[in-house]
């Protein structure tokens, strides 16, 4: 039985497991498993998998961000609804840039990636992480034009590669914060996405640190940054020569810093 927009209609009970559970988006997370084109019998067994804790993405095999449809995988991080603020900042500083070249560091999913190759037409993508987990699993996300490289940081590209803009989520969780984080993140994503050293920093400073000379003048670095963290990513950046501004997103509780090299 569906309901008159199409959709299934809602499961009360399957709405009151999910929400016995601890999901707080129960009833999303309900019509999303109702919406699987599965038996019965598979459908049970996605709710007991997401009953016992597992992430809602990995029993679906994607995630939505952007407006698409991304891939997910067993251990590799899965992209945050806030990160579209990095892809808002992207598009809005490429509007009038023909055929720019676009890295996405730290690429995860390449969720980053992929949402700019759709936002900004004709952008040439790459895409870099050291968990070859991520590195396969941006490759099915990613076109292939794209170019994914296993290593770590700006390792695998080529030297004369100049860039317009780079994105980096890096891993910013401070390592003694790991074991805060929810369950979803702390048991299922592999520690390397998630943790930033003693302040949350170490792997920023080394994006901050080495970025300048893979920007073209005028090119743009935008980092995801804790809330906290930003005026002290912004500071790195300065001391880069870049120049620095930070974003926030009430809305989507996002902070971004940006660094322009003159």
């Amino acid at each position: 039985m569906s309901s008159p927009s199409g959709d299934p209609a809602p499961d009360p009970g399957l709405i009151a497991r999910l929400r016995a559970a601890g999901c707080v988006f129960a009833e999303e997370e309900a019509a999303l498993l109702r919406a699987e084109a599965v038996s019965p019998e598979e459908r049970e067994a996605m709710v007991v998998r997401r009953v016992a804790g597992e992430p809602l993405e990995l029993i679906l095999g994607w995630a939505e961000f952007c407006g698409l449809r991304i891939r997910v995988a067993p251990g590799v991080f899965v992209p945050r609804q806030r990160s579209a603020l990095v892809v808002e900042i992207v598009a809005a500083t490429l509007r009038e840039t023909d055929a720019p070249k676009v890295l996405d560091l730290c690429c995860g999913t390449g969720a980053l990636g992929a949402a700019v190759a759709a936002q900004v037409p004709g952008a040439e993508v790459w895409a870099t992480d050291i968990d070859p987990a991520a590195v396969e699993c941006a490759r099915r996300n990613l076109s292939s034009q794209a170019q994914v490289r296993l290593g770590d940081l700006f390792d695998p590209l080529p030297d004369d590669l100049v860039l317009d803009v780079i994105v980096a989520n890096a891993p910013y969780v401070p390592t003694s914060r790991i074991a805060d984080m929810p369950p979803e993140a702390r048991d299922h994503e592999h520690h390397v996405a998630l943790d930033g050293g003693a302040d949350g920093l170490d792997i920023q400073r080394r994006v901050i640190s080495q970025a300048p000379k893979h920007l073209a003048p005028g090119g743009t670095l935008i980092i995801e940054a804790g809330q906290e963290q930003a005026p002290v990513t912004a500071s790195l950046m300065r001391e880069q020569g870049l120049t620095a501004d930070i974003r926030h997103d009430e809305e989507l509780y996002a902070t971004a810093v940006t660094g322009v090299k003159a």
